[in-house]
């Protein structure tokens, strides 16, 4: 039981002195999620406003989270549309 109390005394000094010439880092901040969240309108998934495409249809504002979302809906309101 000695020893390794003494074998632990020993680790933690050399621990140390080996950290003892490096700089600190400092801890990382948390990653800051802000601004509004906004609906896709094809797969109906909500993402941040900054990173969605934006698209006035009609007068009205529409978000989707890709290209590939921004023709689904689209496609879907042509077929849908009053003829």
């Amino acid at each position: 039981m000695y020893y390794a109390v003494v074998a632990y005394i020993i680790y933690s000094v050399y621990l140390f002195l080996r950290n003892l010439g490096k700089p600190r880092r400092k801890p990382q901040e948390p990653a800051r999620l802000s601004g509004v969240m906004v609906k896709d309108e094809a797969c109906q998934t909500y993402l941040p406003r900054n990173e969605a495409l934006r698209d006035v249809i009609d007068g009205r504002e529409y978000f989707f989270c890709s290209k590939d979302c921004r023709q689904k809906f689209l496609e879907e309101r042509k077929r849908s549309a009053p003829r």
